[in-house]
């Protein structure tokens, strides 16, 4: 029977909660999401116009719809994490699960021993973890093999075979890492208890084996054994320097997982720390690639259930930035202030630091992702219409109302475009009009490029605020460009930008890329303005002989071009014309120096 067509098929969708697949006509898996209103989900997919482009071509490619109804919301945020994990389809977020994670086993057997594994083998042993380092397993291995004594071979331990002299001592023994329980040298009960200690510190807890351990060495020296206090000191000095180290938030913090989110365009990570007894016993941050523009929020739940599962926790309580739908039963805690906050925020920088870990290899091992992740996110801060794959930013320089010029720099996929760089002489302004000057270079600039049919920016950038950006805009409406060219004037301020017809500044953060790139488009443009600009004063200078004079240094040169305006006007002037300006001693040089 022929495939009912899409508007058929949304029709006969329930009003309940569940999760919704749409396949294309060859019957493959293009994309699962969860709806706490599966027919109202749906259905805004087929009834508004989608920003997205990835969006819009997977409404294009939708032939069937399939829903399975569940019984709540948060059942269906659990069926769509597990179908996305199975199948992975094309248009959901990118889920990766394949690595085997580290376990710290306590054995279930006779005298247990206590081992790094990779594989959970359902034998009643005791697994902790599974930790996101092998180095951390080790770590907490060699913490717990310097505190207690434990076995480490594989020997069957039962009383029978101990009592009939099965076994023999080894080295270990003789190293003093083992107290030989194969020979009966070492309680099976006092065995216990030290198993019991190992499972409070990998949960976190200190308490009880510090407690534990001053207890014994308050004995041993009361028993004037002091070799054995000493011995047992040092352990409390590793047990406690271990705990300082491990220890970040208060410890009445027990059981709780930490969630945090930060993103692009691109990509989203998500870090995630499980605390016990305010020790951080795991962190972990997972990156997760967009595919249809998805929230934070949307992402913070499907991340909040993919780790829970992956690390398999039990925390009741979790820390978010903000209200996320999860599993029924689990406290959702949104810190405001005190150690709660500061978790929160440890959990952040976490994720900050992982994304820009992230993009430095990027930069290296793909510069043209980097590249395409920069443009998405300039697009988005800057409020524009298309990526700014070619932007120009104009400079004005007149130090001192002499020589003015402009510069021209032009930055392509956000890496500046040396050949492209452009210097101007102010023809038709007198004096230092910074305004006029900045008027005249753009109408120049865009002239030419029109003209000659050059391909023009996406975006312009006047260093200057509105006063400079109103006289760029005069030349872009006069070549018929305004509207067709994004453009955005840098006030002193550098986090504040000014666009046209617009009283209010847009202000970006400190730390965004973009603001670092315009940044570095302006300092860029007053260099090479700067630099041109200087070089000019000088070949003037130095054409008209002023450099060579004795005792007339740069300063003095700038004072009388800028007063004089050509070094012909300098010539011509007489001795007390000079005199007004730098004074009798050095008027009396330049008039002796021509004459």
């Amino acid at each position: 029977m022929a495939e009912a067509p899409v508007k058929l098929q949304i029709s006969t969708l329930p009003n309940d909660p569940g999760v919704y697949q749409y396949y294309d006509k060859e019957g493959k898996l293009l994309y699962v999401g969860k709806a706490k209103n599966l027919k109202k989900r749906v259905s805004s997919y087929f009834n508004k116009e989608h920003d997205n482009a990835r969006t819009r071509l997977l409404v294009k490619r939708i032939h069937t719809i399939k829903h399975i109804v569940v019984a709540t919301e948060t059942d269906a945020l659990l069926l769509e994490n597990n179908l996305i994990k199975n199948y992975q389809p094309k248009y959901n977020v990118m889920l990766k699960d394949d690595k085997t994670y580290p376990w710290l086993c306590i054995k279930k057997e006779r005298f247990p021993r206590v081992f790094p594994t990779r594989k959970l083998i359902k034998d009643g042993s005791e697994y902790y973890g599974p930790y996101t380092s092998m180095k951390t397993v080790h770590t907490l291995l060699d913490l717990i093999k310097g505190l207690y004594p434990l076995r480490t071979c594989n020997y069957d331990l039962a009383e029978d075979k101990i009592r009939a002299g099965k076994y023999k001592v080894c080295l270990e023994y003789h190293l003093g890492n083992c107290l030989g329980p194969c020979e009966g040298k070492y309680s099976e009960a006092t065995y216990n208890e030290n198993i019991q200690s190992i499972r409070n510190i990998i949960k976190g807890n200190f308490k009880e084996s510090l407690n534990g351990f001053k207890q014994q060495m308050k004995e041993h020296a009361e028993a004037l054994q002091f070799e054995d206090a000493q011995r047992i000191k040092e352990k409390i000095d590793v047990l406690e320097n271990y705990q300082v180290k491990s220890t970040v938030v208060n410890p009445k913090i027990n059981n709780v997982d930490v969630f945090s989110i930060v993103s692009d365009e691109g990509y989203a990570y998500v870090n995630y720390l499980q605390l016990s007894f305010g020790s951080i016993i795991r962190s972990h941050t997972l990156e997760m690639k967009k595919k249809l523009d998805e929230t934070d929020a949307e992402l913070l739940e499907l991340a909040v259930v993919e780790l829970r599962q992956r690390f398999q926790s039990q925390c009741k309580e979790i820390y978010v930035p903000f209200t996320v739908n999860v599993e029924e039963g689990l406290k959702v805690h949104i810190p405001k202030l005190g150690d709660k906050k500061k978790i929160l925020e440890l959990s952040t920088r976490n994720a900050k630091y992982y994304r820009m870990e992230r993009f430095k290899q990027a930069k290296i091992v793909d510069p043209d992702r980097h590249a395409n992740r920069i443009m998405a996110q300039m697009k988005k801060d800057l409020r524009l219409n298309e990526e700014p794959r070619h932007i120009e930013c104009f400079d004005n320089s007149n130090i001192q109302g002499t020589n003015p010029v402009a510069a021209c720099v032009v930055f392509k996929n956000g890496k500046p475009s040396k050949k492209d760089y452009r210097k101007f002489n102010i023809k038709t302004v007198e004096g230092p009009d910074d305004f006029a000057s900045m008027e005249e270079v753009v109408y120049r600039r865009y002239k030419r490029l029109k003209e000659e049919g050059q391909p023009l920016p996406q975006l312009i950038i006047i260093d200057g605020g509105k006063g400079q950006l109103s006289s760029a805009l005069k030349s872009l409406e006069k070549l018929e460009l305004r509207g067709k060219i994004a453009i955005v004037g840098i006030a002193k301020r550098l986090e504040e930008l000014f666009y046209p017809d617009d009283p209010i500044p847009l202000y970006l953060d400190k730390k965004s890329e973009t603001l670092k790139i315009i940044q570095q488009l302006r300092n860029e443009a007053h260099r090479f303005g700067i630099t041109f600009h200087r070089d000019k004063r000088s070949k003037e200078a130095l054409e008209s002989g002023l450099e060579t004079i004795p005792g007339i240094g740069d300063k003095t040169i700038v004072e009388l071009l800028r007063h004089f305006k050509s070094v012909k006007r300098i010539k011509e002037a007489d001795f007390d014309a000079l005199e007004k300006v730098i004074g009798a001693s050095k008027a009396k040089k330049i008039v002796s120096h021509f004459q």
